[in-house]
């Protein structure tokens, strides 16, 4: 049992690899997500079959009684096909190509440790910044469609804003990722215009929330990337994972 004072998004996990020396794949799942079948996991797992494949995600379905705009951030993030990414991929698909989950990933351990494995002190984004450093290092990572778990969050607009603060730190923080992959401001504002077109007019009382959320995020964003400027305490209170800042 690890201490909430203790986790780290990165360094909790890495522990967990170092647990199990003799594990070639690793699986990781969060305590939130429900598979959508019983085969999920071994559907995800054949995607590691080729051996140039470093870790592979699955899908992520809105869960049941999701609002309209979490139920929207599923279906972009994770669309019905499968792709196979590599650094190449970063000529069309941007900061995208970094995209994975943690919730629901497997990786292969020769690969996650060529690249150090995940990182240990991190305040967010271990899986991303996993993910650039094994693309960078030639390896692939694969998108299986086909492995479906249920698993999505109603936050609030103070949710939100905390979670982008942090994403914000990471950013700052890792700025090496923007620098090989592109700024994720791009892919912001497609996400917001697919938002729109998806509430519009179906669920077009959800609008104004989520509008005020998009701010919110903006902003969280933002401090997030001049958190130098900022007091220990302010980091604390604006932060999502306050623990990391102890």
């Amino acid at each position: 049992m690890i201490a909430r004072s203790e986790f780290n998004h990165g360094g909790t996990r890495q522990l967990a690899v170092e647990l199990l020396p003799d594990a070639e794949i690793l699986v990781f799942l969060t305590q939130d997500v429900e598979l959508a079948e019983a085969d999920d996991i071994n559907r995800l797992l054949e995607a590691l079959i080729d051996p140039t494949v470093a870790a592979a995600f699955g899908r992520q379905l809105p869960r049941r009684g999701a609002t309209p705009s979490e139920a929207h951030a599923r279906l972009y993030n994770y669309p019905a096909q499968s792709d196979m990414r590599t650094l190449a991929s970063r000529e069309k698909l941007g900061f995208k190509t970094i995209f994975i989950s943690n919730s629901f990933a497997a990786y292969r351990r020769v690969a996650l440790m060529a690249v150090g494995g995940f990182p240990r002190d991190v305040i967010f984004g271990e899986d991303t910044i996993t993910a650039a450093r094994m693309l960078l290092a030639g390896w692939k990572i694969a998108y299986v469609a086909e492995a479906m778990v249920y698993h999505s969050h109603s936050y609030t607009w103070e949710q939100e804003f905390r979670r982008y603060f942090d994403i914000g730190v990471l950013h700052q923080r890792e700025s090496w990722i923007l620098r090989e992959f592109g700024g994720a401001g791009g892919e912001g504002g497609r996400f917001v215009r697919s938002e729109l077109r998806y509430l519009w007019p179906r669920y077009w009382w959800a609008i104004p929330s989520a509008l005020v959320r998009t701010a919110a995020k903006w902003m969280g964003y933002r401090l997030g990337r001049i958190e130098s400027r900022l007091s220990l305490e302010s980091k604390r209170r604006l932060s999502m994972n306050r623990q990391f800042w102890n």
